[in-house]
């Protein structure tokens, strides 16, 4: 079980997805997203989320994503933001996503 505290040490935030392409050479099919957190800049993620979105349709989409862990290089991408994403129970995911547009680095709490 985690701690109150440990959760509270995740730093998520709200960004907008600005690139989406294919992650070529990722063992599992990925995509690779350059994400603008507003004033935290933008953060590269990779994300398995081909089953459900195609490339153009992720640009302009607002995800939430945790922002404070290590990079880790992945198929060749320094991914520094892990974007949430929820199974549907058919082994697809389904990102999160704001409700409604929320400021760019906003703060999930």
């Amino acid at each position: 079980m985690a701690t109150v505290d440990e959760l509270l040490a995740l730093d998520l935030r709200v960004g907008t997805i600005v690139a989406a392409e294919a992650l070529r050479g990722a063992r599992t099919p990925a995509y690779s997203l350059r994400v603008d957190f507003g004033e935290l800049g933008t953060r590269d993620s990779s994300a398995e989320i081909t089953d459900l979105y195609e490339p153009a349709d992720l640009v302009g989409l607002q995800v939430v994503a945790v922002v404070n862990l290590p990079p880790r290089r992945v198929a060749g991408l320094d991914s520094a933001a892990v974007v949430l994403a929820v199974d549907n129970g058919r082994g697809e995911r389904v990102l999160v996503i704001p409700e409604r547009p929320v400021p760019d680095g906003g703060r999930v709490g």
